[in-house]
């Protein structure tokens, strides 16, 4: 029995290690740190030979860089370490609650395409976040405080290029404007595409550290994009754009009416 039992947490163990591994190479894929985790392995395989050949000098060598790789790591990983705290954060055992419910999703995801559909058409460039579960208080302090309901005919007039408020980005939380003309964190994906300018960065780097939705209107083509966990989708037509939307709100929604029906029927 003892040996079944060992072998069981062997096995525990190693599918652990594997999972951890794996998640890492997901989190550092199309960054940077691919390029470095590449020198590492190289450095790896220089101390293997070293140590089979027993050169000496070589070894030495290979042994300073693991004394002081761990300092190095840290510095150079930052980004990405600081990354993966943050998506760890926002795990299941971190979550805050969710106050979506499904009017307000209709009502809000209506009114952002009625928006983005008007703008799109007169390319009048435009960047909306909708705030999930990671706050994104940092970045509403930026801007000017509205506290303002949904409404396309307010977001069109936000963006309308020569106004206050028209240079930034709008954040939305529960269904209301929460400030306009916030300032956004920009991407430092080496691999985004050259064609995407500031805006569109600064829709990727917020998504990269926070679970919000980014929308983004093209100023130059009139193109809708979606941003979410660091990676952007382009060229989206307003009813894509809104099935989009749908797709990444209404499963928090529902999730709010089941527990709101079970409270209803508990009274």
């Amino acid at each position: 029995m003892d040996y079944i039992f060992n072998m069981l947490d062997d096995i525990v163990d190693i599918l652990l290690v594997s999972y951890v591994i794996y998640k890492l190479l997901m989190l550092v894929r199309g960054t940077r740190a691919i390029q470095l985790l590449k020198g590492i392995m190289v450095i790896v395989v220089a101390w293997l030979i070293s140590t089979y050949f027993e050169l000496r000098t070589l070894q030495w060598l290979m042994s300073q860089a693991f004394t002081y790789g761990v300092l190095a790591i840290i510095i150079i990983f930052q980004p990405e370490l600081r990354r993966a705290l943050e998506q760890l954060g926002r795990g299941r055992f971190f979550s805050r609650s969710i106050h979506y419910e499904e009017e307000v999703v209709t009502k809000m995801v209506h009114e952002i395409v009625e928006a983005f559909r008007y703008l799109a058409k007169r390319r009048i460039g435009a960047l909306i976040v909708i705030e999930r579960e990671t706050g994104l208080n940092d970045y509403i302090e930026t801007g000017i405080d509205l506290h303002a309901l949904v409404s396309s005919q307010l977001i069109i007039n936000i963006f309308i290029p020569n106004t206050p408020l028209h240079d930034g980005a709008v954040i939305i939380r529960n269904g209301q404007i929460m400030a306009a003309a916030c300032y956004l964190p920009l991407s430092e994906n080496p691999f985004i595409s050259k064609e995407l300018g500031t805006r569109h960065r600064a829709a990727i780097g917020c998504s990269e550290v926070s679970d919000a939705i980014s929308l983004v209107v093209s100023e130059e083509t009139g193109h809708l994009s979606i941003a979410i966990n660091g990676q952007i989708e382009r060229g989206l037509t307003p009813e894509r754009l809104e099935k989009k939307l749908f797709e990444e709100l209404r499963p928090v929604a529902k999730t709010m009416s089941l527990f709101r029906q079970k409270g209803d029927l508990d009274g």
